[in-house]
């Protein structure tokens, strides 16, 4: 079993509260994702669940089990770093079962141990080499395999994916994926990258200034984030939030309110609307923009648009091979209202 619940944990650092009260349940076998900015308070969150940092308030239970004062190793959960911290004079199978070693686990049964591990990450090959015969993959892959040889109960992961290139970033996502639903060990991942958490997190818990602005399924946090500080933080390009107008707003931007508000609550200060959201079409027919950038991915554009009295830019995502959506191009704006998304004041989603 690997079920994790913090009730009320806190962490100061001297007078400094870095985590101000989180409660939160993480089911046995579920892969939870940690994600929000630097400094958000995600990683601390996790190295108090490990036993790397001190809890000043409040209650870690492991499978119902007060864990705040156990040492790290009678915990049941194996953390993998972002640095590989693998020792260079040890082959991967001395790396992967020094663990075993240290617990008194006999030679043949810690060899086959590794070796059933190994297969399963697709590193058996490797097991003869020293890190720096290996590649940043790979040596990522020897880190998970020294935790997953341990058997814990809960697999902790703190950004591993960061000192990877972007396609193997994308590789090595698909494998701990892979690697969760082959396992079914409850899997806890941080990481300050939304692409990472919306792709691979049975849930998401978005963290901020040390607190969970919200947790739940991708999809449900995507479409209705509980504010807007969750709204701009997932999805990519970013949601376009635009104020209320006020009475000496030029005629575009009350324009585009109008198309916004549709018949969402009168007491909305704030509109958003997903970029795939936002229709682009010819100059006349819509809200006017100018394009001021246009970025074209091959399978897609990102048109990023200035409309008059809007502060920042929009961004539209439209289909590729769109003629004449080029860098200072005039268009119409057409806004899909049954998708937006109000706002009060405080930044909190009205219903």
């Amino acid at each position: 079993m690997g079920q994790v619940s913090l009730r009320g944990i806190r962490k100061n650092f001297g007078d400094v509260a870095v985590i101000q009260g989180i409660d939160l349940d993480v089911r046995d076998g579920e892969f939870i994702v940690f994600v929000g900015p630097s400094g958000c308070g995600k990683s601390t969150t996790l190295r108090m669940i490990a036993g790397l940092e001190s809890i000043t308030a409040g209650e870690l239970l492991i499978d119902g089990q007060r864990a705040n004062d156990l040492r790290p190793a009678d915990r049941g959960a194996a953390m993998v770093f972002q640095s590989y911290a693998l020792y260079p004079h040890m082959t991967v199978a001395e790396n992967m079962g020094f663990a075993l070693r240290m617990a008194g686990v006999g030679k043949a049964q810690r060899d086959a141990q590794v070796g059933r591990v190994a297969e399963t990450l697709r590193i058996s090959e490797l097991l003869g080499r020293y890190p720096k015969e290996l590649s940043g993959g790979q040596r990522q892959r020897v880190a998970i395999g020294r935790a997953i040889v341990r058997q814990p109960k809960v697999f902790l992961f703190d950004e591993p994916l960061s000192n990877l290139d972007a396609a193997l970033r994308v590789n090595m996502r698909i494998e701990l994926s892979r690697l969760h639903k082959e396992l079914g060990t409850t899997m806890i991942y941080v990481t300050h990258d939304q692409v990472e958490a919306m792709t691979m997190g049975d849930r998401i818990a978005v963290f901020n200034q040390g607190i969970v602005e919200q947790l739940g399924a991708p999809l449900a946090l995507y479409n209705r984030p509980a504010n807007t500080f969750v709204a701009t933080f997932l999805g990519a390009p970013r949601i376009n939030l635009v104020d209320r107008p006020g009475a000496d707003a030029p005629p575009p931007h009350c324009q585009l309110w109008g198309q916004l508000i549709g018949s969402a609550p009168a007491d909305a200060q704030r509109v958003g609307l997903r970029p795939e959201h936002l229709q682009v079409g010819p100059a006349g027919q819509g809200v006017p923009a100018t394009v001021v950038l246009a970025e074209h991915l091959g399978d897609a554009s990102i048109l990023h648009l200035q409309v008059a009295g809007v502060g920042g830019l929009l961004h539209a995502k439209v289909g590729a091979g769109r003629a004449g959506l080029d860098n200072g191009a005039v268009v119409g704006l057409q806004a899909d209202a049954a998708r937006a998304l109000a706002f009060d004041a405080a930044g909190r989603l009205l219903a």
